[in-house]
This record gives C-alpha cells, sequence and structure tokens, in this order.
C-alpha cells in the first residue's frame, strides 16, 4: 500500500498550530504580522501541491518570500515614479515636504 498525502492546505495548518506557543510568546502586535505570514503562504496552497516537497516549511517559507518580493517590487516601482515626477517637476518647482 502506498502512504497517504495530505492536502497542503491540511499540511500548512498542522504548521500553522506547530507554530502557536511561538505566536503566544511574541508581543501582541507581532502576533498579527506571524499571522499575516501565513495568511500569504495560503495563496500558494496549489504551487505546494505541486512542489511535494519532503519538509514543507520550505514551501511554506519561499510563499512567503515570494509575496514579499511581490512587495518589494511594487514599492521600488511606486518609489522609481515618485522620484522620477519630482526629477520632472525640476528645481524651481518648489517642493512642500522639504520645506
Amino acid at each position: 500500500m502506498g502512504r497517504t498525502v495530505l492536502p497542503f492546505s491540511r499540511v500548512l495548518e498542522q504548521e500553522v498550530q506547530e507554530w502557536k506557543k511561538f505566536r503566544r510568546g511574541l508581543r501582541k502586535e507581532d502576533q498579527q504580522f506571524l499571522d499575516r505570514l501565513f495568511e500569504e503562504a495560503k495563496l500558494h496552497v496549489q504551487a505546494g501541491v505541486y512542489a511535494s516537497r519532503p519538509w514543507p516549511f520550505e514551501t511554506i517559507l519561499v510563499s512567503i518570500l515570494l509575496e514579499h518580493e511581490k512587495a518589494l517590487v511594487e514599492l521600488r516601482s511606486k518609489l522609481r515614479a515618485i522620484e522620477e515626477k519630482e526629477q520632472s517637476a525640476g528645481p524651481n518647482d518648489e517642493n512642500p515636504r522639504s520645506s
């Protein structure tokens, strides 16, 4: 008989449960951030199914990193747009933030 493989969504939920004691040890304001990290991992459950890694936590971490990378790219793009807008305004225009 072959072994039964749990659905990745269940594996992810088990990991969340295993981190409950760690979560309780965090400050209240930090607990919400840990929760958000696991929520980000849930966005990639299907990829976790395909990956079928021997250590599912690796897949969870890569999922979280993927979401962070997407956020960084978006923030860099917004920052670049702001910088370009400020540069195109020219030195004659008064920047209210620098006053």
